[in-house]
């Protein structure tokens, strides 16, 4: 019976082995088209305001939700950990900029206006909790795609 346990252990091995290939494999293939679109996106976003010969507000918040982006998807290749701070980053700057075209259109104030208002400073709260949770609960331990432990401590910044 121990040729039976080896051969399941073998097996099991080379199913986990093969399993993590395609995985890795699906993550890397999304991280780059993520980060193919961001930047196909943005050049297209630049290419217009170049026509249009001036740059709004609007236009240039655009190019921080793209360049945010790609910071985000940056890290994520690097350190194959997601910084939710990047997306309440992200989240606050589309906030605004519709809060910016909401108000450049003079569309009179309404209660709209409060509640978008309202959601930006929820988020922004959200990132100082984010940021003192980090800072007072720092991720022990940084683990790549194997499980195994990289480098020392981690703590989000």
């Amino acid at each position: 019976m121990k040729w039976a346990e080896r051969s399941r252990e073998s097996m099991h091995k080379q199913a986990n082995s093969l399993g993590n290939f395609l995985v890795e494999g699906f993550h890397y293939l999304g991280l780059f088209a993520i980060g193919a679109a961001t930047a196909c996106a943005s050049v297209m976003a630049f290419w217009e305001m170049v026509e249009k010969g001036r740059a709004s507000v609007d236009d240039i918040l655009l190019l921080f939700i793209y360049l945010e982006l790609g910071a985000m998807v940056g890290i994520y290749f690097k350190t194959n950990h997601l910084p939710i701070r990047f997306l309440l980053y992200i989240a606050i700057t589309a906030l605004t900029r519709y809060l910016i075209g909401d108000v450049s259109h003079h569309r009179p104030p309404d209660a709209g206006l409060l509640y978008l208002c309202g959601g930006i400073f929820l988020l922004a709260l959200s990132v100082v909790a984010v940021r003192l949770a980090s800072y007072k609960f720092p991720s022990s331990k940084a683990i790549d795609a194997n499980g195994d432990v990289i480098g020392e401590n981690y703590v989000e910044k």
